[in-house]
């Protein structure tokens, strides 16, 4: 009799061991929807830019476009999402650009023209480098705002670990990883065995920059039920916006006006640390 529960014990585990090697083998490829090269740029959408080459520490090659503005508002980093690459989000940047404000982006490890593959702790380094960048190409006289949409909150909020901004703008968010799996039994389970948390709230904790979370309550990839658990962890000064009608890949939101003005109205608030 003990013998069969040994047993059962020793084939329960490794089917465990199996399961874990399996889901940390494939995590990477439901994470991250790289497109590479490079296709749309600002100068495409009628914009000036120029490119920079990125060097993580761990010696990865990253594309970063910077879009400057003869008299910057603020200085914008911008984190974009999981899919696509900057070509991709090229309209995004070019709007945010044309609202008054300098833009720093940059394509994460495996997108773009960026060399290297992405891991959750590959795209930390990512991060680390863009910062450096970006505070050195900014103008002393502007607040700096970090930008994150979507999986570039998590970024976002990492980054603001790394140098504390003026100001954070966290769109189409989520508090970590498994909030976003609990709709899903299966996938609940099987992110026990994954090594990613993409932990944005985590990050945020002690990070007493304020926060601009946005959020469409039309959002069918991250339900606006994340962003307001999100905006709820966060400990520091913020706003909540909803985007009416807004999905989560929207290019334009439904409502420009309503959108910018809230964007702009909290960047103005802000000042320079």
């Amino acid at each position: 009799m003990l013998s069969d529960f040994v047993r059962f014990v020793v084939v329960a585990l490794v089917v465990l061991v199996a399961l874990a090697a399996a889901v940390r083998a494939l995590e990477s490829r439901f994470a991250f929807f790289p497109s590479v090269g490079e296709s749309v740029t600002p100068a495409n959408l009628g914009v000036p830019y120029e490119k920079a080459l990125l060097t993580t520490t761990d010696g990865v090659s990253l594309r970063g476009w910077s879009l400057p503005h003869p008299a910057p508002r603020a200085l914008i980093v911008y984190f974009h999402g999981n899919g696509g690459n900057l070509s991709a989000w090229a309209p995004i940047l070019v709007a945010i650009n044309r609202q008054g404000y300098a833009v720093r982006a940059f394509d994460y490890r495996g997108y773009g023209a960026s060399t290297g593959r992405p891991s959750e702790r590959g795209l930390y380094k990512d991060v680390d480098a863009a910062v450096e960048w970006a505070w050195r190409a900014g103008g002393p006289n502007i607040p700096v705002v970090y930008w994150g949409r979507s999986l570039g909150t998590t970024m976002a909020a990492y980054a603001a670990t790394s140098r504390s901004p003026d100001g954070l703008v966290l769109e189409a968010g989520f508090p970590d990883a498994r909030v976003l799996l609990r709709s899903s039994p299966v996938m609940a389970f099987l992110g026990l065995f994954s090594s990613y948390r993409f932990p944005t709230a985590g990050w945020l904790t002690g990070v007493r920059s304020p926060v601009l979370v946005m959020h469409g309550d039309d959002d069918q990839v991250i339900p606006f039920t994340a962003g307001r658990a999100l905006f709820d962890k966060i400990a520091g000064p913020k706003r909540f916006v909803t985007i009416k009608g807004g999905d989560h890949n929207d290019a334009v939101p439904p409502d420009p006006t309503a959108y910018w003005a809230a964007v702009n109205a909290f960047i103005a608030s802000l000042t320079k640390g």
